[in-house]
């Protein structure tokens, strides 16, 4: 009786421990699929870097910046322009002490508050007169007619709300008005890595697309921001604040031959940007870049300002993205101390050694806006190989005979900083090197007659004005960079966003007279036909400058949507 029992009971207990192994497995399964789902959704790796960013990368940019300025403010600061500017009230950041001559003579510096120490607020005062010491941000290379057909065509594009769209190549030429000219401009977008990267790189890009190639149209949906909704914007490049009259330089956009140039889309890049630093490295005009850029992204999330005085930095939370600026005015090694010859106070720069005031930081950026070349009109002395080899608006001994001019110490400046980018063994990121921003005084410098006051479109033919200078400046970089892309030899990649040529029609796009709030500036040529005081190099906002932004994107875009 009690074996019969055992037995009923051992076959009874096996379903049970049967139904127990199969729900064990169906579980298992069932979790191990919506593993797999998440995982694929939310990389573990961004979602982990997200989440540390915040800390570990911006306690070491915290860290170094906190050493503080081991270089003078004359000698960080030399700027075109810069010393006759006034500050919009509601600017943040610390921009004041950039007022230097660009020829090297004193002017004094503004000081400002930290860039992490809050707005900066300064009252109406009446603005300084553009004067005789004032740097120019060209040569002296006189300039003349090109004989080339500038490329120009209106479309009218509705506003579909975000402004993301991009432009059909046949619907703008079937609504450009027929005065309109189609000329194409032949610029190229230059791209290389060293060694195996070549061909993956290039992997990264539209084939048949050259970015460089192409068109101003005229794009009735206008900026995506405005003066008044943009509190980072420098007062002397907000030219509707300053009475500029005419508008329509804000909605010409540019539109590559072959493809579309989207319009910037904020969401998207912060997005592409989770948990990266993309960082702005140059003088004024890189600032003016960076500044452009905050503006579009202000639109749709207000960052946090963290700057200090060596750096400037606004973190997005939402995607623990970073927009770093840091000025570098040489991108070489500057110092003041005497050196041979050259006496104390003279700026001396040691071409063949980069600016450790951004090279200390950039294994922590993952793309770098690199400009540069404005500065190299600006008095200093050229070291090469410990040796003095020439200098800019200084040779005291016409006996000795200098080696170099401040166009070949130009394209020296860019391979050393390039190189030393390139080789540098935990720099990983993406440099894009923006080409050489031109100037538009028309009939002279800066204080010799030249101007752009009246310009209110794109150069038409007749118009466009070849300046030799920009053209040599130009090649002088591009030299420079192919040079530094065969030293390369860490994983970095390097990008030439080779803007001069579009940009050389854009006479229409700088503050001219309208560099100041002041309501009694002069704006119109006086009786003796001479130009009021005015800044034809920097660039209004929004307005073209604006360009230059959607081009990083687009390169951006390109790069990290292929990864991802």
């Amino acid at each position: 009786m009690t074996l019969v029992s055992t037995k009923e009971s051992t076959k009874t207990a096996h379903p049970k421990s049967l139904v127990s192994i199969v729900a064990s497995v169906a579980g298992l399964a069932l979790f191990l699929i919506l593993a797999s789902t998440l995982l694929v959704s939310q990389p573990l790796g961004s979602t982990i870097r997200g989440f540390f960013y915040g800390v570990d990368s911006l306690t070491k940019i915290d860290s170094k910046s906190s050493l503080g300025n081991s270089v003078s403010e004359s000698n960080h600061t030399v700027d075109p322009f810069e010393g006759i500017q006034k500050r919009n009230p509601t600017v943040l950041g610390n921009h004041g002490n950039e007022g230097l001559s660009q020829h090297g003579d004193k002017i004094s510096v503004e000081s400002g508050g930290a860039d992490g120490d809050g707005p900066v607020i300064q009252k109406n005062e009446p603005p300084k007169s553009l004067n005789e010491d004032e740097p120019s941000g060209s040569g002296s290379v006189e300039s003349k007619n090109l004989k080339a057909n500038p490329p120009l065509a209106k479309v009218s594009q509705k506003d579909d709300g975000n402004r993301s769209s991009s432009f059909s190549h046949t619907a703008s030429q079937e609504n450009a008005p027929e005065s309109s000219t189609n000329v194409q401009t032949e610029l190229k977008d230059v791209e290389s890595t060293a060694g195996t990267t070549n061909s993956s790189q290039a992997n990264h890009l539209d084939s048949g697309c050259d970015l460089y190639d192409g068109k101003w149209i005229y794009d009735s949906a206008g900026p995506l921001y405005t003066n008044n909704s943009c509190p980072v914007l420098t007062q002397t490049q907000n030219c509707q604040g300053n009475g500029r009259p005419d508008k329509d330089y804000e909605n010409w956009r540019w539109k590559p031959s072959h493809c579309d140039l989207p319009r910037f889309d904020a969401k998207k890049f912060l997005e592409l940007m989770r948990g990266k630093t993309l960082a702005f490295v140059g003088d004024s005009v890189a600032r003016n870049q960076m500044e452009s850029m905050l503006c579009i992204l202000w639109q749709v999330e207000v960052p946090k300002n963290r700057g200090n005085r060596r750096m400037q930095r606004y973190y997005f939370r939402s995607t623990s993205t970073m927009i770093v600026r840091i000025w570098s005015s040489w991108l070489v090694h500057q110092t003041a101390e005497p050196f041979d010859f050259a006496p104390a106070g003279v700026v001396k720069l040691h071409l063949d050694a980069p600016d450790e005031h951004f090279m200390d930081y950039i294994s922590g950026f993952d793309v770098i806006v690199l400009s540069s070349g404005h500065w190299f009109a600006k008095q200093s002395v050229y070291i090469l190989n410990n040796e003095i080899v020439g200098g800019q608006l200084w040779w005291p001994d016409k006996s000795r005979k200098k080696k170099i001019d401040s166009i070949e110490a130009f394209g020296v400046s860019v391979e050393t900083a390039l190189t030393a980018m390139g080789t540098h063994t935990n720099y990983t990121g993406l440099t894009i090197v923006r080409s050489f921003s031109p100037d538009h005084y028309e009939g002279g410098a800066w204080n010799t007659g030249g101007s752009c006051t009246g310009k209110v479109q794109p150069a038409s033919e007749g118009e466009l004005v070849d300046n030799e200078f920009t053209n040599i400046m130009h090649e002088k970089q591009v030299t420079g960079f192919n040079r530094a892309i065969k030293k390369k030899t860490n994983k970095s990649k390097m990008k030439l966003m080779d803007i001069t040529r579009a940009f050389s029609y854009r006479h229409d796009g700088h503050p001219g007279p309208y560099r100041s709030p002041d309501p009694n500036k002069k704006t119109t040529r006086g009786p003796d036909g001479r130009p009021p005081p005015q800044d034809c190099l920097h660039w209004c906002m929004p307005g073209p400058v604006d360009t230059w932004n959607e081009l990083v994107f687009d390169i951006i875009r390109r790069e990290f949507d292929d990864r991802q």
